[in-house]
């Protein structure tokens, strides 16, 4: 870990040994180290975290990362990191006298095409608590942008095999019984879910809690979990909002007039969260 503030260092120091400057090691349970990572990202704004601990996968190990141009990815049931090249600085580039005319033209032809972003897809899952090991997903939202502007959306509750629990009750609104009457069960509103995503980048609010949800589901039900470059509009907003007192979604939405929708819902979460992304991108 690099630039950890000293109240982090302190929820750390409770828990783990620090061996070395940002070297902390420990043995905890995995609610604790759940709770320890979501500190991190919470209270880490400018410095860069790496979390490795042992599970019971074919590596015997997992990772996580946090404001890190390099990415884990899921390879065949294998976690890799992805590490981007380099920048090319073709960007930078300016005319210069002596550049033919097909040179001219393949930088303005490259140009366009980086003006017109691809889709992406802004995702938000609810669930029945914070651990992907143990809570299950209760709604899927989704909602596609086109290149042109167009919207679709995507919406699923999931039958699940326990009861909810009485706070998810009502923090969501989601019910038992309203999960008997409109819910579908897993495989098929997971299958849906993959198939609108796509390949194409998926845009979210503390976006790794909802992938590592997605991850363990997959896994559950033997598929390939997803590999779609990603944008946490969590980091995004540290790097471009000042003046707020948290980096809270609710409060990011006060802060900048944005529409607040039914909170704890997947798809009006997902609505924010598109109205969050456009608004720091303007």
């Amino acid at each position: 870990m690099t630039d950890c503030p000293p109240k982090l260092r302190g929820d750390l120091s409770k828990w783990l040994c620090e061996l070395d400057t940002g070297v902390y090691v420990g043995h905890v349970s995995s609610r604790v180290r759940d709770a320890l990572w979501e500190r991190i990202c919470q209270n880490l704004k400018k410095g860069r975290a790496t979390m490795v601990f042992s599970t019971n996968n074919e590596q015997k190990m997992d990772f996580r990362v946090h404001n890190t141009n390099w990415t884990p990815v899921d390879f065949d049931g294998i976690c890799l990191m992805r590490r981007p090249l380099p920048q090319s600085g073709e960007s930078g580039l300016t005319l210069k006298p002596g550049f033919s005319k097909a040179a001219k033209y393949q930088m303005s032809r490259r140009g366009k095409e980086k003006k017109m972003a691809g889709a992406y897809v802004v995702i938000d899952l609810e669930t029945t608590g914070l651990h992907p090991s143990t809570d299950e997903i209760l709604e899927f939202g989704a909602i596609r942008v086109e290149q042109d502007g167009g919207e679709k959306t995507f919406h699923c509750l999931v039958r699940g095999g326990r009861p909810i629990p009485q706070q998810i009750q009502s923090l969501t609104g989601i019910t038992d019984q309203l999960l008997g009457q409109q819910g579908i069960a897993m495989p098929q509103a997971l299958e849906q879910f993959m198939a609108f995503i796509g390949r194409e980048q998926l845009v979210g609010y503390h976006i790794s809690f909802d992938l590592e949800f997605l991850r363990a589901e997959c896994k559950r039900q033997g598929r390939p979990a997803p590999v779609n470059r990603c944008l946490d509009l969590l980091d995004l907003a540290r790097r471009k909002v000042d003046g707020v007192s948290d980096y809270k979604l609710a409060t990011l939405a006060d802060h900048l007039s944005l529409e607040r929708r039914s909170a704890h819902r997947a798809l009006p979460d997902c609505y924010l969260a598109l109205e969050l992304y456009r608004k720091l991108n303007e």
